[in-house]
């Protein structure tokens, strides 16, 4: 075969292998152009798993925080519930404290009716005491210590005690609180500061 002959089919096979590098070369693309859609979603899925679980933490960390508010109100209700019936036990527990301190020592001493009364008495308010203690339920006397309006309310102020302004003096109801939550204030007695107290504590009795 001639050399003129040979120049088309060879031409025929350039032809042929130039078609199959530009199919080659677009499949190429498309594979890129595939895994880079692929790379694309899975970027995407992995931002939607990510807010997802944000999402799920979020609303874990509320129904915990709801459930924690849940408890400390059932805790709040069952400890104080009983504040109002507890204001009315301490009017009582008074009454005995008066009681006792209404009969004289010698009257305790040579009449037998009246001591065995007050040792009836002084059994009783020690029993309420207790059942006070137990149900958290604490007596407030804050004789000597400064007053503190939280706790404390200023019925008078005594002049001339020797003691700082404003440092209870005299306790004339005493207070009580139910779980460290006060129940009802003590009435209290201040010491008045002296003309020669300078920058003296002033007490407002009417607050």
């Amino acid at each position: 075969m001639s050399e003129e002959q040979n120049k088309p089919a060879e031409a025929e096979v350039e032809q042929t292998e130039a078609v199959q590098d530009k199919a080659a070369q677009d499949k190429a693309a498309q594979d890129k152009a595939a895994d880079a859609g692929a790379g694309d979603r899975v970027a995407q899925l992995e931002a939607e798993v990510a807010g997802l679980k944000d999402q799920l933490l979020r609303q874990m960390a509320e129904v915990e925080n709801t459930r924690r508010r849940a408890q400390r109100d059932r805790e709040d209700a069952s400890k104080f519930a009983v504040s109002s019936f507890a204001k009315e036990l301490v009017t009582v527990a008074d009454n005995l404290r008066r009681a006792l301190e209404a009969v004289p020592a010698e009257g305790r001493e040579n009449d037998d009716v009246l001591k065995g009364l007050s040792v009836g008495v002084e059994a009783t308010e020690r029993q309420l005491i207790s059942a006070f203690e137990r149900a958290g339920i604490k007596k407030i006397d804050p004789t000597g210590e400064l007053f503190d309006p939280n706790f404390h309310q200023v019925m008078f102020e005594i002049e001339n005690t020797g003691k700082p302004a404003g440092t209870v003096v005299q306790v004339l109801q005493p207070g009580y609180t139910i779980h460290g939550r006060l129940l009802r204030e003590a009435m209290v007695g201040v010491a008045k500061a002296g003309p020669h107290e300078m920058g003296g504590q002033h007490v407002d009795t009417k607050a």
